[in-house]
């Protein structure tokens, strides 16, 4: 097995392709889409993330408060388009992740092109992460933005 069939599996595993909505004053419907993809590990086998950051040539590993393991993450839009997403692609995970990972990757290519400052646009992407992210639900004011 190479390094990057390696680095799908154990992202497979233990990796989250996550997108969070946030109040924002400065965003035009009020929120702010955020993406990210992160792989966790303990700090004694942390160095399969230090892997993950030299392949990508992205994203930064930071002490996880939630459960004590060291986090692995790229939030750039760009980053996550350029350098993650076609990893995944060329190497792609065989769980059911790869749904979500399909779903991630439409996400982010829309913020990239922007089509989330229309209503139309934004309401769609605000479906796909709902559908990706299914306990959002509860976080996310549904009344205020028409799906």
């Amino acid at each position: 097995m190479n390094e990057s069939s390696y680095l799908s599996g154990f992202a497979d595993g233990e990796g989250c392709f996550c997108v969070t909505f946030n109040k924002s004053k400065r965003h035009r419907f009020g929120w702010d889409i955020r993406p990210s993809f992160s792989v966790s590990q303990n700090r004694d086998r942390a160095e399969v993330l230090e892997i993950f950051k030299e392949r990508f040539k992205c994203g930064t590993i930071r002490p996880d408060r939630s459960d004590r393991t060291l986090k692995y993450e790229v939030r750039s839009i760009s980053e996550l388009v350029e350098k993650v997403i076609p990893h995944f692609e060329k190497y792609p995970l065989i769980s059911g992740k790869n749904r979500d990972f399909k779903i991630f990757t439409d996400i982010c290519k829309k913020l990239l092109k922007k089509q989330h400052l229309t209503v139309e646009g934004f309401n769609k992407i605000v479906h796909e992460a709902l559908a990706l992210n299914p306990s959002a639900r509860k976080k996310f004011p549904r009344a205020k933005i028409k799906i």
